[in-house]
Parts: structure tokens; C-alpha cells; sequence
């Protein structure tokens, strides 16, 4: 048996089909509201469950609770506020208690928003208890002042998942989608992983050693808004495709896409990442150095700290905490400080820095540090490359 979704069930607000014509009429009288690609990407993965328990975006009550204890106004543990931000005057044409249709950045009707709640919000203490700094230089502080001022809270629903017909489309896998793959395999214990990057040897280790423990692997990469400098989720696709192929058993692995975009909070995220595996079905949840950080914004172990403040109970999802892994020439093999005594200097851990710059040379990362494979398809991609 898989884990319960957070809250108990799988939310589910997606329209049904039967449902969508008289929607799609009703629409063209109502308000509309334009959505950016986060507050699309939110609404996507409110309505196919991933978000569970939440219903649309968040209302005042829960938005404060948030803010202040990491849980919604009922107690329920969730890390991240999920809101829908529009300027003052949009806000003004709004009465709470009528419906809103939501339309994608194209203005194509995309949803609907039952308006529960219009009010203001102070960014800068978002900013300072999500992120722990004001500091506009941080991506997701900067997304942050970007937004509107007045946020608008109410249950949604979406017309129909956007699943795209690129790369990701085969890997494009619903929270009740992977379950029930899941139980076709037969695991009963699935460890999730987050990445934004590609897997290198040190990531392969701690997924490897998570996996000698469980019965399935979810390689879960996020797809969504990364920074600009972030290896672009196609690239990455192809890194991941490449590695499962030539290093994992595949009958106890399966890749999936995540497709939200990153927040880059820290520590907050970490738990917030957890309890969406949670939802898809994931068991236990790796939590490596500095899970969802950006600059020196965050401690490097702040992101497991955080889990020691809830109970195992109330989250329903383990966290697996692991080391800075690395290869260590001495030991001849991948380690960790709890297993390694050689110094510094024996070990191959390269930045990321780093390695854009080895890319840039048209140079291959080493092997203790990444696959050949992947080392190659890397430097394909590299944008700068020399010639």
C-alpha cells in the first residue's frame, strides 16, 4: 500500500467532460481574469491533485496560517502559500461570491474560479517567512514582487490538463497515474526524488542507496520555470533518459515529470516538495544538501533541519536525509563524510559552476563525477561551447 494522499484523498477539480460545453458558454458572461504560467502551472496541479488537499488558491485563513505556521487554518501541515495575485485595479471589477473564468496567457478559457475571497497581502513578510530574506537578488523573491497586490482565494476548477505533445508528454504522469502504476509493479514502498538538474554520480549514489531500502525509485524531475541559467528540462530529459537506460534496473524505476515551476524556498520547499510525492504516492522522500536553495540564502543542511518540526504522522511521508556525496579517489568509489576519511583533496566535487565552464572549453566533466552519457549529451547542449 502506497502512502495516503495528503489530507486523507486525492483532490480532484479538474471539469468533467460532460460539463465543459455549458462551462465554456457560461464563461463568456463572467469576469476574466488572465493567468501567468506560474498561477497556470498552480492551477494544473490543483485540479489533477498534486496539491491535495487544497481545493483553488488559498483564501485569507489559510494564507495566514501558512505564513505563520506552516499549516492551513485546520492544522493540516502545508509549507508553501498557493495564491493568485492580480493588480488593484483588476481587483476592483471583482465581487466576492461570483465566478471569475480563468484564461491562459494566450486568453484562451482555461478554468474557472469560484470567488470566495478578495484581500491585500504584505510581499515583503511573504518574502521574509517563506524565503528568509527580502532580498529582491533571489529568484523567488524577485517572482514575488513581480506579482499583483491584491490576491483573489476560491476553489477552482480546469477545463482539461494541459499534457503538451513534446518530450514530456510520455512522462506526463497524474498523482492517480503513477499510483496505479505503482500497484501494477507492485510497490508497496517508493522513494521520490526532486532534481532541476542532471543526475550526476553523486545523486545516482544517494538514489541508489535510498533504493536498496524500498521497492521502487520515482526519478521526479521538475519541468516547470527554473532560473535562467538552469540546465533546460529537455536537456535534462534526455540526461535522465540515457542514465536509466545504462545504470538502473528498470523494473524498479520509473521517471515521471513534475510540472511545477521552482520556488527556490529552501527549506519550505523541501517539505512542500515531500508532501506533493506524498500525494503521488511516494512512501519515503530524499532530501539531500541544500534541497530547493539558490545562492547562500539557506544553511546547507537547513532543509532537512526543518522536518524535525512536525511529526512523522502528520506529514505520512519519511524523509531520507543524506550526506554531500562525492567520488573519492583514496576509496575508489562514491562516499560521504559519514563514510569517508580521506581529505578534501581526494575527493571529485565539482560546482556547478564548474562544470558550465569545463561545457563552455567543449571539455567532458570527469567520469567520477558524471556518466559518459551524460556527460555527453551535456556538452552537446552547452550554450557558449568553444568551437
Amino acid at each position: 500500500m502506497t502512502a495516503a494522499p495528503h489530507g486523507g484523498r486525492l483532490v480532484g477539480r479538474l471539469l468533467p467532460p460532460e460539463r465543459r460545453a455549458e462551462a465554456e458558454e457560461r464563461a463568456r458572461a463572467l469576469p476574466q481574469v488572465r493567468l501567468d504560467a506560474r498561477q497556470l502551472s498552480d492551477l494544473q496541479m490543483i485540479a489533477q491533485g498534486a496539491f491535495s488537499p487544497l481545493q483553488g488558491f488559498l483564501c485569507r485563513r489559510d494564507y495566514r496560517s501558512v505564513l505563520e505556521h506552516m499549516r492551513l487554518a485546520d492544522g493540516t501541515v502545508w509549507p508553501l502559500p498557493v495564491t493568485l495575485a492580480v493588480d488593484a485595479e483588476a481587483a476592483r471589477s471583482l465581487r466576492e461570491g461570483q465566478e471569475v473564468a480563468l484564461l491562459r496567457p494566450d486568453g484562451r478559457l482555461v478554468g474557472l474560479l469560484e470567488l470566495a475571497e478578495v484581500f491585500p497581502y504584505d510581499k515583503e513578510e511573504e518574502a521574509q517567512r517563506v524565503f528568509r530574506t527580502t532580498d529582491p537578488a533571489h529568484p523567488g523573491v524577485a517572482a514575488l514582487y513581480q506579482r499583483g497586490d491584491v490576491l483573489l482565494g476560491g476553489r477552482v476548477w480546469a477545463l482539461a490538463l494541459e499534457r503538451g505533445d513534446g518530450p514530456f508528454r510520455p512522462y506526463w504522469l497524474t498523482p492517480a497515474e503513477t499510483r496505479a502504476e505503482f500497484a501494477r509493479r507492485g510497490w508497496r514502498t517508493v522513494v521520490g526524488f526532486q532534481t532541476r538538474n542532471p543526475i550526476h554520480r553523486a545523486h545516482e549514489y544517494i538514489q541508489k542507496c535510498a533504493l536498496e531500502t524500498v521497492d521502487g525509485l520515482l526519478i521526479h524531475p521538475l519541468v516547470g520555470e527554473t532560473k535562467a541559467d538552469d540546465v533546460p528540462a529537455a536537456v535534462r530529459l534526455r540526461c535522465y533518459q540515457a542514465l536509466i537506460e545504462g545504470y538502473y534496473p528498470q523494473q524498479r524505476v520509473l521517471l515521471a515529470v513534475f510540472p511545477a515551476y521552482m520556488r527556490y524556498a529552501g527549506p519550505r520547499e523541501a517539505v512542500f516538495h515531500a508532501l506533493c510525492r506524498k500525494n503521488y504516492g511516494c512512501t519515503h522522500f530524499i532530501v539531500g544538501r541544500d534541497h530547493a536553495g539558490v545562492g547562500n540564502y539557506y544553511g546547507p543542511y537547513d532543509a532537512q533541519h526543518i522536518f524535525r518540526e512536525f511529526a512523522p504522522e502528520e506529514l505520512g511521508i519519511t524523509p531520507l536525509f543524506f550526506e554531500n556525496a562525492f567520488y573519492c579517489r583514496r576509496c575508489g568509489g562514491m562516499a560521504s563524510a559519514k563514510t569517508c576519511p580521506h581529505p578534501p583533496e581526494e575527493q571529485v566535487n565539482l560546482s556547478g559552476t564548474q562544470v558550465r565552464a569545463m561545457l563552455a572549453r567543449g571539455e567532458l566533466p570527469p567520469p567520477e563525477f558524471t556518466r559518459p552519457e551524460v556527460a555527453r549529451l551535456l556538452l552537446e547542449a552547452a550554450p557558449g561551447r568553444a568551437p
